[in-house]
């Protein structure tokens, strides 16, 4: 019995546990309520390919752009201890520099004016950019992270608006839009492969450099890792580049789906999502240790419970009411009194049944 209870006491307090957890919960619920939400099948798209659909997949597919974004915020948190509110707000900036570059200044647009390469790079270098300065004034200014990213999370849509003159254009080009939707001859949606590919580049960036390390140690101990040689300012601006460029990406995905953008519309309070993905993944988001992995099903729960919702034709402006009692759940469970009252729990559980055990012998 001891060694059952000691078994269980080590799950729980696995940093995998309350993700993984609530995933489950997400995927049970749809299992009694819904079983057709794990049907796949294969249609024809209007283009006239072979296409696979089902909520499964839309999870996957939809998510993709939540999981870059708590890929970031995952880096963000643990080096300041704060988070950057000014995502949705600079993915809007990203995008319309993508679509400035392609279209120039027309609105409807039939042969695009450059090269899809360059205008991601210029996107991902308008988020760096954007990244850049949240991390200047965080780091070198040492402004609280979230007063410091209200800036562009207020001006940033504005921003994006005047990046474009005003306009809204629209792309009939059928290999633009290939990139956010499906490739021809392919079934599974494209940004699945990103968001796989975003994933393995991370964890490998973790797995062989000291980024984590790096991160870890400026979000537990500013002072203490200064005196072991680190630099927190440029870790803390490297966290925030990193960022910069996972809303690029994801700005990329987002116009490349509509074809079009509108900044003051896009990705509408998606960096609350990514807060929460934060949070689920069973992150402090006072910074410090962190679980990437955590994050991304975080990520994927996210985008789950957004379509479970929206398979129960719950109004969209209904949705934040959900996750904002995920969110009081979450809070409740990480509160350092709650982790007390079951560490002592478990730990009085585990002594009684020691000596159950002993008085039986």
């Amino acid at each position: 019995m001891a060694d059952i209870v000691s078994i269980i006491r080590k799950i729980t307090k696995h940093h995998l546990f309350v993700p993984i957890i609530c995933l489950f919960l997400v995927i049970l619920f749809n299992l009694i309520d819904n079983p057709q939400f794990f049907r796949l099948e294969m249609r024809t798209s209007s283009a006239g390919y072979p296409t696979l659909f089902g909520s499964i997949i839309s999870v996957l597919n939809n998510g993709t752009e939540l999981v870059f974004l708590a890929i970031g915020m995952t880096l963000v948190t643990a080096a300041s201890g704060g988070q950057d509110i000014s995502v949705g707000s600079t993915i809007a900036i990203a995008g319309c520099v993508i679509m400035r570059v392609l279209c120039g200044t027309e609105t409807q647009v039939y042969e695009l004016h450059n090269l899809v390469i360059v205008a991601v790079v210029l996107g991902c270098l308008a988020g760096m950019l954007a990244g850049a300065f949240n991390g200047i004034l965080v780091s070198v200014f040492r402004i609280q992270p979230m007063v410091a990213t209200l800036i562009l999370f207020t001006a940033g849509r504005s921003i994006g608006s005047m990046v474009l003159g005003g306009n809204k254009p629209m792309v009939h080009v059928d290999a633009f839009s290939y990139w956010g939707n499906f490739i021809p001859g392919i079934p599974i949606p494209t940004p699945i492969f990103f968001a796989l590919a975003g994933v393995i580049v991370i964890f490998l960036v973790l797995k062989f450099t000291n980024l984590a390390l790096y991160a870890q140690s400026v979000g537990i101990n500013e002072n203490a890792s200064r005196l072991n040689g680190l630099n927190p300012r440029s870790v803390k601006m490297m966290t925030y580049i990193i960022m910069g460029v996972c809303v690029g990406i994801a700005a990329f995905l987002q116009v490349s789906r509509q074809s079009s953008i509108n900044p003051i519309t896009i990705t509408k309070n998606i960096e609350m999502d990514a807060i929460l993905a934060v949070a689920l993944g069973g992150n402090a988001l006072s910074g410090g240790k962190f679980s990437m992995a955590g994050s991304v099903i975080g990520a994927y729960t996210i985008q789950a419970l957004s379509t479970t919702l929206s398979t129960h034709n719950v109004p969209s402006e209904g949705v934040p009411a959900y996750k904002a009692i995920i969110i009081i759940l979450i809070v409740i469970v990480q509160a350092p009194v709650v982790k007390e009252f079951f560490g002592k729990f478990w730990g009085n559980l585990t002594k009684k049944s020691s000596g159950t055990i002993r008085k039986v012998a």
